[in-house]
């Protein structure tokens, strides 16, 4: 719960005057309630047609096999391995917003949590996808679960590739839970406002809700329980899955610096993600006093931290190879620095060293336009530094008489294009049914952490005036903040 009394140094997490309990609820539920924009509209039929692309395409892969992919004898992992990592990267963010921030008590979570879980639940589905189409035989993937069968057929646990399942399965489980289970008192909400067939859904989906003090301190118990078991998930899950690679003998693949290497990175594309839907959706959807310049301020601040180690990890990775004294694994990075896929590294370091580092000046760190078009190009580079890791370490392996240059078909590419239309399509409908935002969570900070109660105690004269100064400074950089009012006081 957020206290009644807060610091007036803190920057406020809820803007606007006048707002009250009920506006908070007519402000989030207006997408849900109101018949959809004409900017919803042509969002939802561009991704449409990019989902109904990756309808096709990985139907083509299924009628003939992954044959239809660019593979070759070299690189067996391409564009497909490429984009399911960078899926389940994009996945951590959600995790890391709903269920660490809320172990370590920060109420900035509050308000971006929501949509971050629902990405969260996308991402993994058009991550499996691509397991799922790399089988070639996709009714067969009921095989790859530890299941008694009439066979008698059981997996090859000492496979990394079965730990994914384990772990990708696990991991939107417990999401999942998570997600739906922070969405009931938000359901209930929508339910006791509806008529006719919708309040009929929407009572089925809120399970009863009551909204009791005995049921709010259940849901408070579940929810810090649900943190406790997913927080482990966000080093896991990426861990196993760089477990594909470190546990090969591949040069440029064996090494220890996987696992946390893998984490950082998926926690920096992940935010960046979050960044490229919320700020957008905080403007068509109006709710700019809700997702306010601190959260993006905060999460740009995450990025700069999360792209420091992921170029700290490039660098280590370099002299691990210089080190160890093996000419292969020397060989495979002067090979990604200088060989023939030399654009995509150092598209790659362009877009994840040296782009995240602009955010350490405040003015570019708080532009909503620059910090939305840098969100993309981390998550640009971000797929290419998977490609990079891939392709170039088995395109040129210990045999020169295997060394082939990978070309990707349309196959690949509409798969891979597609994912980014299934993914936008489930979101903008996510947004259409469900609310965005945690209204019960954003509720807990409006006697405290909004700007009209820090107002208030201003103009009661309760606060030191060299705070009171410090304070409005702070508020320049809000966009739904107007100033002109702290001037007549």
């Amino acid at each position: 719960m957020s206290s009644h009394s807060e610091s007036i140094i803190r920057e406020p997490l809820i803007t606007g005057e006048n707002i009250t309990y009920s506006q908070i609820t007519n402000d989030v539920l207006r997408p849900v309630e109101n018949k959809p924009t004409k900017a919803w509209w042509i969002g939802f039929t561009v991704s449409s047609i990019f989902a109904m692309l990756w309808v096709f395409a990985v139907s083509w892969t299924f009628w003939y096999g992954i044959g239809a992919w660019g593979l070759n004898k070299t690189v067996g992992w391409a564009w497909d391995i490429t984009g399911f990592v960078w899926w389940v990267g994009i996945g951590h963010a959600g995790t890391l917003i709903s269920a660490v921030l809320l172990l370590f008590r920060q109420n900035w979570r509050n308000s971006i949590n929501r949509s971050a879980e629902a990405m969260t639940i996308f991402a993994v589905i058009c991550a499996a996808s691509y397991i799922v189409a790399h089988m070639g035989r996709p009714w067969m993937a009921v095989y790859s679960l530890p299941l008694p069968n009439q066979y008698t057929l059981w997996v090859n646990f000492n496979s990394p590739l079965i730990w994914d399942v384990f772990a990708i399965s696990t991991y939107f489980s417990v999401s999942l839970v998570f997600w739906y289970t922070g969405l009931l008192p938000d359901i209930a909400s929508i339910r006791d406002r509806a008529t006719g067939i919708k309040r009929r859904i929407y009572s089925i989906c809120s399970f009863g809700w009551a909204g009791s003090v005995k049921t709010w301190q259940r849901f408070e118990t579940v929810s810090l329980i649900l943190a406790g078991i997913s927080t482990p998930l966000v080093l896991s899950v990426h861990t196993i899955v760089s477990m594909d690679f470190a546990t090969s003998l591949e040069p440029g693949w064996h090494t220890t610096i996987f696992p946390p290497y893998f984490v950082a990175g998926a926690i920096f594309s992940g935010f960046a993600m979050v960044q490229t839907l919320l700020l957008v959706a905080r403007k068509v959807l109006g709710l700019e006093n809700y997702i306010t310049m601190f959260h993006i301020e905060s999460m740009n601040k995450i990025i700069i931290l999360t792209g420091s180690i992921v170029g700290v990890a490039y660098l280590t990775e370099f002299f691990i190879a210089w080190y160890s004294g093996v000419e292969y694994e020397q060989y495979a990075f002067i090979n990604r620095a200088t060989g023939p896929y030399w654009w995509a590294y150092w598209s790659m370091m362009s877009c994840n060293v040296i782009s995240p580092q602009l955010f350490w000046v405040k003015k570019w760190r708080t532009s909503i336009p620059f910090s939305w078009v840098l969100s993309i190009v981390v998550n640009i580079g971000m797929w290419f530094e998977r490609f990079v890791i891939i392709v170039t370490s088995l395109h040129r392996d210990y045999i020169p008489s295997s060394w082939a240059m990978f070309q990707p078909t349309w196959v690949e590419v509409s798969i891979f294009i597609g994912s980014i239309g299934l993914f936008f399509t489930l979101f903008l409908l996510f947004i259409r049914v469900l609310p965005s935002v945690a209204m019960a969570e954003v509720k807990l900070l409006l006697k405290g952490a909004s700007e009209q109660a820090k107002l208030e105690k201003i103009k009661h004269g309760h606060e030191d005036k060299s705070q009171v100064e410090f304070y409005k400074e702070a508020l320049e950089k809000f966009d739904s903040v107007d100033l002109a009012k702290y001037g007549k006081i």
